[in-house]
Formats: C-alpha cells, sequence, structure tokens
C-alpha cells in the first residue's frame, strides 16, 4: 500500500531508505493527511473530553507518536518545509576526518555504532552504517521532522480549542514534552541508544500553569527531569505529593528550583541487547555532565565523558581525562554515586524488545 515496514523480510528493524537522498527509514506517505496517526489521536482527544459533564474533573494524556522514525508524514504535507531549504544542524561535524576525532575521544561505543558494528538499540537498523550518511540525508530527514511536528502543532492547537469552546481554558495546565531526544545528524549520527549528550538528554519541556493560578511566566535554568512529572501532578491536582514519586515537583522559577531541591539530574542506561552491554551512569550538575561507564562489551569501569556545556555546548571535547578538571571530576562522581536510586536486582531478563 506504499506504507513503511518497520521491519524487513527477515524480522529485523529495515534499514531501507527512501524519499530523493535515500535516507534510512524515511518514507514518502500517500496517506491522506486527516487519517495520519497525528490527526487520528487529537480527534480521539477531543471526542472523550466532549463525552465529558461540563462540572468534571479530568486528566488527560495525549500521545503523539511522532516525531519518530521512521519519517513517514504525509506526502501532502512536505511542502511547509522543503528539505534542500533545511540548514544543517549544528551538531552536525561536515569534515570527516574532524568528525571521527571527536567520535573517537568518547566511549568506544560510540564509534561501533557509527561504523555499524556495535548496534546497542533495537530500534536502531542493524544493517545500516551512520558513517555513511550524507549531509543531504540529514537535511530530508530533518525537513521530515519538521513537517512531523508542524502536524503536531496544528493538533494541539484544534484539541485546545476544543477545551476553549468547553469553558476549561482558564483552568487548564499543559504539560508538553517527550520521552527521549533524536540524533538528527548530530556527531554524524541517527536514532538513539546509550549515547549521553545533550541531543538525546536534553528534552523540550513546558509547563503552562493554568492563567487562573496567575503564575508569572519564567524560562528556568536548573537541571530537571521528566521524573518530576507525577509530584507535578499531584501539585496541580492539589494533593499532596506520592510517597512513592522520585523527585519533587516541576519549578516555576529558578529560586523554586533551589527550595525544591533541584540541583542535578541523573540518567541511567542498561543495555544488553544481544549480549552487546553498555551500562552507563549519569550526572548533570553545574553545567557540567559527567557519566561514568560500567564494565561492558566495549567500555570498562573507570572510563567516561566529561562535558563543559558553558564552554562546549555540542560537547566535542571529551575532559574525562583532562587533569585541570580532575577535582572536579571527582567531586561530580562522588555525587552521582552518593544519590543514585538503590538498583533492584536481579534485573529483569529480554524476552523481547517491546
Amino acid at each position: 500500500a506504499g506504507y513503511y515496514s518497520v521491519l524487513d523480510n527477515e524480522l529485523q528493524v529495515n534499514a531501507e531508505g527512501g524519499g530523493d537522498t535515500n535516507a534510512p527509514q524515511l518514507k514518502v506517505n500517500p496517506i491522506p493527511a486527516e487519517w495520519y496517526h497525528t490527526n487520528w489521536v487529537a480527534q480521539q482527544t477531543i471526542n472523550w473530553l466532549n463525552s465529558l459533564p461540563a462540572d468534571k474533573d479530568w486528566f488527560c494524556w495525549m500521545s503523539f507518536p511522532d516525531p519518530h522514525h521512521p519519517w513517514d508524514p504525509p506526502a501532502s504535507e512536505l511542502h511547509r518545509v522543503p528539505w534542500r531549504e533545511v540548514d544543517l544542524p549544528a551538531g552536525y561535524i561536515e569534515d570527516k576526518s574532524k568528525r571521527e576525532k571527536v567520535i573517537d575521544d568518547k566511549l568506544r561505543h560510540w564509534r561501533g555504532w557509527y561504523d555499524g558494528t556495535f548496534v546497542s538499540n533495537y530500534e536502531a537498523p542493524a544493517r545500516w552504517v551512520p558513517a555513511s550518511m550524507t549531509a543531504d540525508q540529514v537535511r530530508e530527514v530533518n525537513a521530515f521532522t519538521h513537517v512531523e511536528n508542524e502536524l503536531i502543532d496544528d493538533a494541539i492547537g484544534d484539541v485546545l480549542k476544543a477545551i476553549n469552546v468547553r469553558g476549561w481554558s482558564s483552568d487548564l495546565d499543559v504539560v508538553y514534552t517527550t520521552d527521549h531526544g533524536e540524533f538528527q545528524g548530530d556527531f554524524g549520527l541517527l536514532f538513539k541508544g546509550p549515547y549521553h549528550v545533550d541531543s538525546l538528554m536534553r528534552l523540550p519541556l513546558i509547563w503552562r500553569p493554568a492563567p487562573n493560578a496567575k503564575t508569572a511566566p519564567a524560562r528556568v535554568s536548573a537541571p530537571v527531569g521528566l521524573v518530576s512529572l507525577a509530584a507535578t501532578f499531584a501539585h496541580i491536582a492539589g494533593i499532596e505529593r506520592p510517597k512513592y514519586t522520585e523527585a519533587p515537583r516541576l519549578p516555576t522559577s529558578n529560586d523554586d528550583a533551589t527550595n525544591l531541591g533541584h540541583e542535578r539530574v541523573l540518567t541511567e542506561w542498561d543495555s544488553v541487547l544481544f549480549g552487546k552491554i553498555v551500562h552507563l551512569r549519569t550526572i548533570c550538575r553545574d553545567n557540567w555532565v559527567c557519566t561514568a561507564a560500567l564494565d561492558g562489551t566495549m567500555n570498562k569501569f573507570g572510563e567516561g565523558e566529561l562535558y563543559d556545556l558553558a564552554n562546549d555546548p555540542l560537547q566535542h571535547v571529551n575532559r574525562w581525562n583532562d587533569e585541570s578538571v580532575k577535582a572536579l571530576r571527582d567531586d561530580l562522581l562522588s555525587d552521582l554515586w552518593a544519590n543514585l536510586p538503590a538498583q533492584v536486582l536481579p534485573l529483569r531478563n529480554m524476552d523481547a524488545p517491546v
């Protein structure tokens, strides 16, 4: 029917390319825009909201499959972002030798993914080699991604209009975020995996408090994480923070962040996909990102990555072995180990990737 098959004939993640540049998992989709899943999710949400009594308190989690590979928005919408006019992302290093030097300065599993020899994420196509990706393929993937985001923007607008018609807008809190990032060409890579840099860890996060709450608009620079969402929802609902929540609510200002204890964000990765083992522990604090590797297939305990976000926002310079910041690295590591939650053992077996 002209749609993209996520799995190939051997039931492996499909590496087939498409579009004008033959970028992997990119497809010109013949589906009518009104049947595309973004519009379907929005319409289902509107239908549910319209079924509620006017005085009913409600919570709605509206989840769009996009933006995500395979990149296949409706063909009728591709005119929104002509791919040839898309700038390359700041994180894309055009010079191959410079790109590979940056990658080789990171933990070894980075080079394994770049060369296509070490795939540690079940969603990434094992038969595609990122080193073969061209600049135009990056442009076309990002153009399709931008179209997907525009369609989500339109869909959210439709839902908010429906909420306004019901008279609920003034009492409505809106939280907008996503579950993970995507390389989109940064470092010459696509997809995702155990790579603890901003491309994958730093997510869009917007909290629009209800207008009736009269919360002053602010941009919060303190580190926060998605584990704060549960406590935030409880706060919005006017109930006490449940004991099972793992972090305080999201702050409404930097001062609020300090009072709530938003000092650091911790990120863990444990992958044992097909015997390719990667274990990472990361702390983001004071504009530094410090990642410690545990023993695995390609990395050893004692190795890691350290990035100065203030002076190296693209995380091209790994300062893990830089003696001038050794004391800072060791302090971040001490903070990391002191605040990691206890691991629940034994780890669950992976019977299937999903």
